[in-house]
């Protein structure tokens, strides 16, 4: 069959691609960007959709001739930018059903698991809104509705492995809120038999694990499957959590705190029933062949952000302190020893410690930071020449402040590396 994946290039997307190709299915990737995919089958045809624009039925109707199935893939867990859920959730998959519907297309609409009546959150109730008009429209139609989704390279996946790695785990409100998340290859493999099979049409199918656990039970496995040893957790106060969504601070915002506390389970006989077999369990999420890469990129998640931090606490420090905390008589006496004139003293000690203001600053706040990490290498290196030639007795000073240059200078260079990342 001719297949549609639009959001070919997301998380799933990426998954379900080549997983097509290789059950002997043509596939074209329906995709934001100008260039076709790449898989290990080889180039995929490529088709421009932004739902953010394609909100008419006609955008649609020449681009659909010779599709068989459609399978949507798009969403958006919260608003950023220019994207919201109103065009990406609804209006542009609506666009995108009524054309399907008119050329009678198959269509396979990937929401979530929670998009039902008793939904409150804007995620939810906006994919429930696109599912609603997709079944009422199109009886051949089928939404599925997974839970949380693992994969090695899922977003959801990065961030709960790094929180299982973290020396203390916090829990929100004691961690008990029940999830049943499902592994991406049983996604994929229950979506390979519905793209063959019209025996599901017109229904609702919850995709899950084989059976629901707590967040704490989660993490506790992850971490053990990442082999970072027994978790240790604390808890973080409901009242504490709430504040925190409501400011946007922190790793949950309204939305996701609401559905996180909501639960996220059901019934796994669908799962079972598609895959022929047992979906796989929490404790296999994590095998030999992932383990070590896993628990590198977890832990570096949350230990170069520390490193950052204590680089631009470095950088702020000295300014500060430079700024008169330390007798600036003696700053002078230092200045006057490399040949810097007197009159210009003042500029050389304030220009230098705003400077490194500047640089902590920048630390803290730029996105993009390889120009900073080679500006702040070389701030370093020339401070460390001028002192050197001039101060050399500071190279044999007890508390070694020109010897610690060398790891910062190597500690800079790492986050340089690892910019590209």
């Amino acid at each position: 069959m001719v297949v549609l994946v639009t959001g070919a290039s997301g998380f799933i997307g990426r998954h379900l691609v080549p997983a097509l190709m290789r059950a002997g299915h043509t596939v074209i990737a329906g995709t934001r960007e100008s260039h076709a995919l790449e898989t290990e089958n080889g180039r995929v045809a490529h088709m421009p959709v932004d739902f953010m624009d394609d909100i008419a039925v006609e955008q649609w109707q020449d681009r659909l001739k010779g599709i068989d199935v459609v399978i949507n893939a798009v969403g958006i867990i919260s608003e950023t930018g220019a994207q919201n859920f109103e065009r990406v959730h609804i209006r542009g998959p609506a666009a995108l059903f009524a054309a399907c519907a008119a050329l009678r297309i198959r269509v396979i609409q990937i929401s979530a698991l929670g998009a039902d009546r008793d939904a409150r959150s804007r995620y939810h109730l906006t994919k429930r809104r696109a599912d609603d008009e997709l079944l009422a429209i199109n009886g051949r139609a089928v939404v599925i509705q997974p839970s949380l989704v693992f994969g090695p390279d899922g977003a959801s996946a990065q961030l709960f492995t790094m929180l299982a790695s973290l020396p203390v785990i916090p829990l929100p409100a004691g961690g008990q809120q029940r999830i049943q998340p499902i592994y991406i290859d049983d996604l994929i493999d229950a979506l390979l038999t519905l793209v063959a099979s019209d025996g599901y049409s017109g229904q609702r199918l919850p995709l899950v694990g084989p059976e629901p656990v707590s967040l704490k039970q989660y993490l506790r496995e992850l971490r053990r499957s990442l082999g970072v040893g027994e978790p240790r957790f604390i808890t973080v106060p409901k009242t504490i959590v709430d504040t925190a969504a409501r400011l946007r601070v922190g790793l949950l915002d309204d939305d996701t705190w609401q559905m996180l506390q909501r639960g996220n389970v059901g019934d796994a006989d669908v799962t079972r029933q598609l895959l022929g077999r047992e979906p796989r369990r929490v404790s296999r999420f994590i095998d030999s062949s992932t383990r070590n890469e896993m628990r590198v990129n977890a832990q570096l998640s949350w230990l170069l952000p520390l490193l950052r931090l204590s680089i631009a606490v470095v950088w702020l420090t000295a300014g500060v302190v430079s700024m008169g905390l330390y007798p600036v008589t003696d700053s002078y006496a230092l200045l006057a020893r490399v040949g810097v004139p007197s009159p210009i003293a003042p500029l050389a000690l304030y220009g230098a410690a705003a400077l490194d203001i500047a640089l902590g600053i920048g630390t803290l706040i730029l996105r993009r930071r390889r120009l900073l990490w080679l500006l702040q290498l070389t701030v370093i290196i020339a401070y460390t020449a001028i002192i050197t030639v001039w101060l050399p007795e500071f190279w044999l000073h007890p508390y070694g402040p020109v010897v610690k240059n060398l790891p910062v200078m190597i500690a800079i260079y790492l986050l340089f590396q690892l910019e590209r990342r």
